[in-house]
């Protein structure tokens, strides 16, 4: 029984978005070769939230739109909002802040693309862009394979202060002249 309980516990915390009692009862027949009835599910569940509702544990199990799924309790929210702000004050790579400009300035554009542009793989800077909601997914190519198109965000132009896309600086106010090479020609 308690071996049935901990791998409940274990699949509800491994289930990011929640896990109906029908999806539960399933994996925990075909995981453990048993059978379990609907009661008996229903019976662990109660006593896996007597368990979590004890105040020496910082999670609580609830059941939110048919899904179980722990959450933490409200007592903890300001720890976990101090997380979320730490998380976000982190920089940007120099990678990702390169990834990042090209993508604004030439979206939409496919991963391929942006690589072809730097010369080095891209997976790891467009996945935090995509975490951190700089960037989004806006469709698929038309070419071979159907590529996968990456914009700017609503987040993006939030975050620096842009009504749209053609309020970003043009090359022109970028390069000064006396950082060309060669004379100018007259």
């Amino acid at each position: 029984m308690k071996d049935i309980l901990l791998n409940i516990e274990a699949i509800i915390f491994a289930s990011a978005e929640g896990i109906s009692q029908k999806d539960l009862r399933e994996v925990l027949q075909e995981a453990l070769a048993i059978e379990i009835s609907k009661t008996e599910l229903a019976e662990m569940i109660g006593r896996l939230k007597e368990k979590y509702a004890s105040e020496d544990q910082a999670l609580l199990l609830a059941n939110i739109n048919d899904q179980l799924q722990f959450l933490t309790k409200p007592v903890y929210h300001d720890a976990i909002n101090q997380l979320q702000l730490h998380k976000e004050k982190r920089k940007l790579s120099q990678a990702a802040l390169e990834t990042l400009a090209i993508i604004a300035y030439r979206q939409p554009i496919t991963k391929l693309e942006v690589e072809q542009i730097r010369g080095v793989n891209c997976d790891y800077s467009i996945q935090r862009l995509l975490d951190k909601g700089l960037i989004q997914i806006a469709g698929k190519a038309d070419s071979i394979g159907k590529p996968i198109l990456y914009a700017t965000s609503g987040q993006f132009m939030n975050h620096f202060g842009l009504n749209s896309v053609k309020d970003l600086p043009q090359l022109k106010d970028i390069v000064a002249e006396e950082n060309s090479i060669g004379e100018i020609v007259e």
